[in-house]
């Protein structure tokens, strides 16, 4: 036999949420449902409670000599975050006691009371107890209690706010949404993807019964690329869920969702005159394909901020090369809300000194402390930074200002011999270092790889640093910024060696094109010199999503995969369905994504995108509330053609 705990029979709809209540409600009678919130007893005829759900609280007033001794025993009686239904009259609060929260300037007289479903008196833990806020694996096991807090209540519904402005922008902007498989074929695209083995075999009348397995989508990078070359969609978008099997990062998770969209006949590059060259100086630095997908994101970003922040952000964000970023902030997703820039002091170097690096085809980056004002908050930050041993520390005295570069352990391994007579002279003006400070350096080769370089770290390490000790603060205003012309190929990516072997692998994807003025390197074997026409888009040192122009000629992208690549004939008939759109007749076509999680995370002022998303995973992939990945038995195995190790 079975305790029912909570009242039966039936009982009233509600007729207002607990946080749509206001002055202009007063003296209604009122139906509310929700948790039931212990606040104070005032004394043995009267206490306070509050009625809580996803809208707010309402503080409720119970005296017994309104509603009844049983009413008020009742309520006093029932656990703290029992659901309950109450009725009762709305009343103004006292003008000192109105708070500007949903409900704050009302309260409700309670006339009758019923318990809808009692909570256990031993929870796990208490959602709103802040101050003994369990730990996060204990609030991920009972993420149902923990979805109660306002603040992850909050960012789910800024989530499904942000959701629709987007589909309802992209509609605006003539898209089609549509939906691509999740269970694919396995391709060498660049991550590890998830396996899902299935019932169906693949058997013969001489071989046993075959295991075959679908690969859950990494991203639909292949269904639109072949939607679009189909000729059905101009335009597409959907909010896609996609599966990499990633060992555990703190701000990466196995499952998650991209706002994802492609675009036909897309640009391919500025037009130039015969033999004019591309210059840095552009008065527009945008140079590769594309500029139809860069104007469709900026109106998506530009529309989010201003209705989820307030924010009008200005027209065109900024654009930086590759190359630029990394040699001036060590990183190719700079964060610029603070300045201490690299500086690459090759070329001020004394002769015998320049002439050895570029040899090496290297050059000599520093990073600078002085005394001038705009360094002050990462003076004492530099004090307690040494950077990794690549980098050289060198506090330079007023008084030995000219000779530094002599007691510098770099420069002697670049002579192979002490240098005593190195003079700084030129540096110091360069570099500000007149009246001291403190320099790092660093030797690079003169093309960068990856996606930091040793002073790039040493810059963000100086900055966190001086933000703990309180010398710096860095701001909420946005600072978005495109990254473009990115190394078309790379060694140097330790994510895809699994799949490289040491070949040349794609920086991002093997389906991004060439910048039109670097086709010919690329057939010609220079491939460390091919740019490709790929974009980041960037915030305050955070990447937020990326794109490309694509490959849209079957001959091209063939020699991508063959001649540099290298796939073998099997890796390659992975790709035959695109390779054979591209020779129906393609148009040119391009690209973006962006990490939604993380945009909302952004949005939300939160450095975790598990607060983001309603069932997240730990940081190794664990579900603790479903107790997932879990293992299998040898007889449900058995059912797909495997069997235990």
């Amino acid at each position: 036999m079975y305790l029912q705990l909570s009242e039966t029979g039936p009982f009233p709809r509600r007729t207002h949420t607990c946080g749509s209540l206001g002055l202009d409600d007063a003296d209604k009678r009122v139906v509310l449902q929700g948790w039931l919130v212990h606040k104070g007893k005032v004394n043995k005829k009267m206490s306070f409670f509050g009625i809580r759900d996803s809208y707010g609280t309402t503080q409720l007033v119970v005296d017994a000599r309104k509603c009844g001794a049983d009413v008020l025993a009742a309520m006093r009686e029932a656990s703290e975050e029992s659901t309950v239904l109450i009725e009762g009259i709305v009343t103004q609060r006292p003008e000192s006691q109105r708070r500007d929260v949903p409900a704050g300037h009302v309260e409700v007289l309670v006339s009758s009371f019923k318990l809808l479903n009692p909570a256990d008196r031993n929870m796990p833990f208490m959602p709103f107890d802040i101050q003994n806020l369990a730990n996060e694996d204990l609030r991920l096991r009972y993420r149902y209690l923990d979805l109660r807090r306002t603040e992850l209540t909050s960012n789910l519904k800024k989530r499904s706010e942000v959701a629709f402005l987007v589909r309802s922008t992209l509609h605006e902007q003539g898209f089609t949404e549509v939906e691509t498989p999740m269970l694919l074929n396995s391709t060498p695209e660049g991550a590890r993807e998830y396996l899902v083995p299935t019932r169906v075999k693949q058997s013969s009348s001489d071989t046993a019964p075959q295991a075959l397995f679908y690969a859950l989508s990494q991203s639909p990078q292949q269904p639109k690329q072949l939607l679009v070359a189909s000729g059905a969609v101009d335009r597409y978008f959907q909010l896609a869920r996609c599966f990499r099997d990633e060992d555990g990062r703190k701000d990466r998770q196995p499952e998650f969702t991209q706002v994802d969209l492609e675009m036909a006949w897309v640009s391919w590059g500025k037009e130039r005159a015969a033999g004019e060259p591309s210059s840095q100086s552009d008065p527009d630095p945008w140079r590769i394909g594309g500029h139809e997908v860069r104007d469709i994101v900026e109106t998506i970003i530009r529309r989010i901020w201003k209705k989820i922040e307030n924010v009008e952000l200005e027209d065109r964000f900024r654009v930086m090369t590759y190359n630029q970023a990394m040699g001036r902030y060590g990183s190719d997703k700079p964060d610029l809300r603070f300045g201490l820039e690299i500086q690459d002091i090759t070329s001020h170097l004394p002769q015998p000194l320049r002439e050895a690096m570029e040899a090496n085809g290297e050059i000599l980056e520093a990073l600078v402390v002085t005394n001038v004002a705009e360094h002050t908050p990462f003076v004492r930050a530099a004090s307690e930074i040494e950077g990794d041993k690549s980098i050289e520390r060198l506090q330079v005295a007023p008084s030995a200002s000219s000779s530094w570069l002599s007691q510098s352990r770099i420069a002697e391994e670049i002579l192979s011999v002490t240098t005593p007579a190195l003079e700084a002279f030129e540096l110091n003006s360069t570099l500000g270092l007149a009246e001291g400070g403190i320099v790092w350096l660093s030797r690079r080769p003169r093309r960068p790889e990856g996606g930091w370089t040793a002073l790039g770290r040493l810059r963000l390490a100086l900055a966190e640093a001086a933000q703990r000790r309180g010398d710096l603060v860095l701001g909420d205003e946005p600072q978005f910024l495109w990254v473009t012309e990115f190394p078309l190929f790379t060694r140097a990516d330790e994510d895809k060696e699994f799949l490289a072997h040491g070949r040349w692998s794609s920086s991002h994807h093997p389906f991004t094109a060439p910048m039109s003025e670097d086709i010919e390197k690329m057939y010609a074997g220079k491939v460390e010199e091919v740019r490709g026409q790929h974009y980041d888009l960037v915030l305050n040192g955070v990447e937020i999503g990326g794109g490309s122009v694509r490959v849209h000629d079957a001959a091209m992208q063939e020699y991508i995969f063959a001649k540099i690549l290298q796939l073998d004939e099997q890796e390659q008939s992975s790709f035959n369905h695109l390779l054979h759109a591209l020779r129906c007749g393609a148009p040119p076509h391009g690209g973006f994504a962006f990490g939604f999680d993380r945009l909302m995370a952004i949005l939300c002022k939160t450095s975790s995108i598990r607060d983001v998303i309603a069932f997240p995973k730990t940081a190794a992939g664990s579900d603790l509330l479903f107790k997932s990945p879990s293992p299998s038995t040898a007889e449900v195995l058995a059912q797909y053609a495997l069997r235990p190790l």
